[in-house]
């Protein structure tokens, strides 16, 4: 069985990947968002058979910047005082040295914050995210790397990332001399789009392109272009899932003839005990919108131009916008990318029955990124919102996972 450690873990879809396999054992996920890391933390317990205790130790909550308190423990007064009551007392006084226990790490996992390679994150902003901290967040990853000197390293990120320049240098020539810095390969930047990987292609029913940074040590004999090979061979290029496959069995949320008001809350979809134990339950929407979702869909509207739907959207709400605001899922086809703005709204993500007029629920949403229905997410629905649209599909991690550890073995034994 290989080790891994998981950097920025977020709610655990990549180490969820990792540990499905059977062939992985987490030692350490390291996580700055309280309900990513408490969400993460039940996983293991009800899931992996970790202790309380155990997934207390395990699961980090901490800011990575601080990597070398990250590492050896000893934490300033500051971080003890902000984490000492969401972590265990021997994290604080030891560190990930202190988990690992003279241990090997096998792999390092996990994904920097991808909002400041996107571009559309950069089209927003007027410095296009130059200034931004999340583009140097890898250079702790690189130092986790350097520290433990695994065998493999798993980096991912948005296709943005091949792109992007803060402070008008490519940030994948950054993150190439890093690596070699420390005498780690990856592939360099021209051959990077060649690690763009659709995870449409592995069994998710949606559109979703990732670029896979594989990172192995320059002394050792491992080929990254047969470790890529062996992920791009476990494709099924003739077995596309659809929203339809997905998330069309699950309880129907009709809108409901009035608002009401339940618990100080309003309410617009009936919603039933069952659909609240798997988290199916509908957003607030006022009526409103409740009519354009179901007039969205009936009238085609998705297939309109861009014009007619910015059009659309000021005819109707008074505002102006640079970009249509309106989107709906199809049965027959996959779901465009889950994004993390889910936590603001889902009026890109309409349901795509018309009669229930509704954004999708947080459930619908952990489908299509193929998390199990016994995932259970942890923290305010926006919360869960934002960390189902960071994460990384269950499915296609577990394809990494089950690669790299099908490429070690053959490669070791």
């Amino acid at each position: 069985m290989y080790s891994f450690i998981d950097l920025f873990a977020g709610c655990g879809g990549l180490s969820e990947g990792f540990l499905s396999t059977k062939q992985f054992k987490g030692i350490a996920h390291v996580e700055w968002e309280l309900p990513m890391v408490n969400t993460l933390r039940n996983r293991l317990v009800t899931k992996w058979n970790h202790s309380f205790d155990e997934a207390q130790k395990s699961v980090i909550h901490f800011d990575i910047q601080k990597t070398e308190e990250l590492i050896k423990g000893n934490w300033s007064q500051e971080s003890k005082q902000e984490f000492l009551n969401t972590n265990h007392i021997d994290v604080v006084d030891n560190g990930i040295n202190g988990l690992i226990d003279n241990t090997s790490v096998d792999i390092i996992i996990g994904g920097p914050p991808c909002q400041a390679y996107s571009i559309h994150g950069r089209a927003k902003d007027k410095n296009s995210m130059k200034d931004d901290y999340r583009n140097y967040l890898f250079e702790s990853f690189v130092k986790l790397v350097n520290q433990y000197k695994p065998k493999i390293f798993v980096f991912e990120n948005v296709p943005g990332i091949l792109t992007a320049k803060p402070g008008g240098v490519n940030i994948t020539e950054r993150i190439f001399e890093a690596f070699d810095n420390i005498d780690y390969k990856i592939f360099n930047p021209s051959e990077l789009p060649n690690a763009v990987f659709d995870v449409l292609n592995y069994g998710v029913a949606q559109s979703r392109k990732r670029v896979i940074i594989i990172g192995v040590a320059k002394n050792s004999n491992f080929d990254l272009k047969e470790i890529y090979s062996l992920i791009r061979s476990k494709q099924d290029l003739n077995n596309k899932k659809t929203v339809l496959d997905s998330i069309s069995d699950l309880p129907k949320l009709y809108p409901l003839k009035e608002i009401v008001k339940v618990n100080g809350k309003n309410i617009s979809h009936n919603c039933d005990k069952y659909s609240e134990s798997l988290q199916h339950i509908p957003r607030f929407h006022n009526l409103r919108d409740l009519n354009i979702f179901k007039e969205w869909i009936i009238n085609g509207m998705n297939y309109y131009s861009q014009k007619d739907k910015i059009d659309y959207y000021f005819n109707k709400t008074g505002k102006s916008t640079l970009y249509a605001k309106y989107k709906n899922l199809e049965w027959n086809k996959p779901s465009h990318t889950i994004v993390a703005h889910l936590e603001k709204d889902g009026l890109m993500f309409i349901h795509p029955d018309p009669e229930q007029s509704r954004s999708i629920t947080i459930r619908e949403a952990a489908r299509l990124m193929s998390f199990p229905d016994d995932y259970k997410f942890i923290g305010s629905n926006a919360k869960c919102y934002k960390m189902i649209g960071n994460a990384v599909p269950v499915k296609f991690s577990k394809i990494i996972a089950e690669s790299i550890s099908e490429y070690l073995t053959n490669k070791i034994k």
